[in-house]
C-alpha cells in the first residue's frame, strides 16, 4: 500500500513572500488608517459636524480601511504565495 500524501506535511513557509506582504500592507496601512482618521475629521469640518459626528466618520473610514487592507493582503498572497511545496 502507498502512503497517503497529506497537503500540510509537504509544505513549507516561504519567507520571503510573507515578509514582502507583510512589510507592503504595514506601509499601505498606515497610509489608508492615516487617510480614514484625517478624512473622517476633515469630512465632520466641512459639514460642521461635532467632535462625535467627527469620531463616528474616523470609526466608519476605519472599518473600510480593514476592508481594504483584508483585500490587499488576499490578493497580495496570490502574488507571492506564503508557502511553497516542499
Amino acid at each position: 500500500m502507498s502512503k497517503p500524501v497529506t497537503a500540510a506535511g509537504s509544505r513549507q513557509i516561504a519567507w520571503p513572500s510573507v515578509i514582502t506582504v507583510i512589510s507592503a500592507a504595514i506601509l499601505i496601512g498606515a497610509e489608508v488608517f492615516g487617510a480614514a482618521f484625517a478624512g473622517g475629521w476633515a469630512l465632520a469640518i466641512l459639514f460642521g459636524l461635532g467632535d462625535d459626528a467627527a469620531h463616528i466618520m474616523q470609526a466608519v473610514l476605519f472599518v473600510i480601511g480593514v476592508v481594504i487592507m483584508i483585500g490587499f493582503v488576499r490578493n497580495a498572497q496570490r502574488i507571492e504565495p506564503f508557502f511553497k511545496r516542499a
